[in-house]
């Protein structure tokens, strides 16, 4: 298909990510735009994956099976229908995605069926694999590095890593009325955190030092994910580099607001304001107009 056939496909996954990642999206519109669709289309369809485990009213095991069945289809080069798995598809051949990295994905979204918590970082490693440091990975292509590609990939997956375990921090309280518990318990048990102590938290509003204290050490050891990952940014090319900054700054931000609420997330979803996304956003794309100047 012709890039001009693919528009109305990507701009529809455009609309998906501009809908549900606000933080996400607006570091995309610092990429060169030969990359934004590429990143669109594979937000798109992990956003639908991901939607279709969460959300009530439909039958994830089907939607899962969907979603591999559309992957054969896209490695066999079947024609697919609907906008996200056309342009998904462009995307895959384009970039030439190894499937066993969407098949990653799809296991850790099969996890969320019959798993509602984990052990040990390491157990929790198996999910956070697929659910976000194979992300990382789909994105190196599209982004490009400066070196060999196997030599970003692990600072890649890293990033992704670090994203998710933000996301489980932000979300613990909205994971928990789900049932599930993506924060170990391991790290919970040793400052006398448990499922049951997180729930008491959630019902009463109250607050628990405990519960401060064990946030506390899992924001610090995200902060720790996030170092591991920073020197990945400097081996993508020039032009990706203010959207993966910029990401990396928003994101670290939402640790930021959760320490200033006192680690107190369990009864609200602490967001880095508007104001301040703002500002990060255009001091990296006055960055990257300085950086393109003659």
């Amino acid at each position: 298909m012709s890039g001009r056939s693919l528009a109305p496909a990507f701009r529809a996954c455009r609309r998906i990510a501009a809908r549900h990642g606000r933080t996400y999206f607006l570091a995309t519109l610092l990429l060169p735009a030969h990359a934004r669709p590429a990143t669109y289309a594979l937000y798109a369809f992990a956003r639908q994956v991901d939607d279709a485990v969460d959300l009530p009213g439909g039958d994830p095991h089907r939607a899962l099976d969907d979603a591999a069945q559309l992957l054969d289809d896209v490695y066999a080069g079947r024609v697919t229908t609907g906008p996200v798995a056309t342009a998904l598809a462009a995307t895959v051949h384009r970039y030439d995605l190894p499937r066993v990295w969407f098949d990653a994905f799809l296991h850790s979204m099969r996890m969320d069926l019959h798993t509602a918590e984990y052990a040990t970082f390491t157990a929790l490693g198996e999910y956070v694999h697929g659910s976000a440091r194979v992300i990382g990975l789909q994105m190196l292509p599209v982004l490009g590095t400066t070196v060999p590609q196997a030599e970003a990939e692990p600072y890649a997956a890293a990033l992704g890593e670090a994203f998710q375990l933000t996301n489980f921090l932000r979300d613990v309280g909205e994971d928990l009325r789900r049932g599930r518990v993506y924060l170990p318990a391991e790290e919970l048990a040793a400052f006398d955190v448990d499922r049951q102590l997180l729930e008491w938290s959630l019902a009463t509003g109250r607050p628990d030092p405990r519960i401060r204290r064990a946030l506390q050490a899992l924001v610090a050891h995200n902060r720790a994910v996030y170092r591991r990952a920073r020197p990945g940014i400097a081996l993508l090319r020039p032009e990706a580099r203010p959207c993966v900054t910029t990401a990396f700054t928003l994101y670290q931000g939402i640790l930021d607001e959760i320490t200033a609420a006192d680690y107190d997330v369990l009864g609200r979803r602490v967001v880095v304001d508007g104001k301040r996304r703002a500002g990060v956003a255009a001091r990296a794309f006055l960055g990257r107009l300085t950086s393109l100047s003659p």
